[in-house]
């Protein structure tokens, strides 16, 4: 079986922190190598349209990023990079 989780957090999806499952927007399974193939290649090509910035890990990690989408951390007190990260499992 193969899997592509798509997480929303203030870090890169290969830092896999304590608790990362719960930045998880979705995720979804496929039974072929081609089903799974063609859904990374859709998503990829839609997220490289969304965002200006990406960076691939261990070709399995996926961020993406956009410079403005930034939120207010306070326990930083600073504002903090928003990643879209992709994880492929499989």
């Amino acid at each position: 079986m193969y899997k592509i989780i798509y997480m929303k957090a203030d870090y890169e999806p290969w830092w896999k922190f304590e608790g990362w499952e719960s930045t998880i927007v979705s995720e979804h399974n496929f039974d072929t190598k081609e089903e799974y193939n063609s859904a990374l290649n859709e998503l990829l090509e839609d997220f490289r349209k969304r965002y200006e910035h990406e960076e691939c890990r261990e070709g399995k990690y996926y961020a993406f990023w956009s410079l403005d989408e930034r939120e207010y951390c306070e326990a930083c007190e600073d504002d903090i990079q928003i990643f879209h990260g992709i994880i492929l499992e499989g």
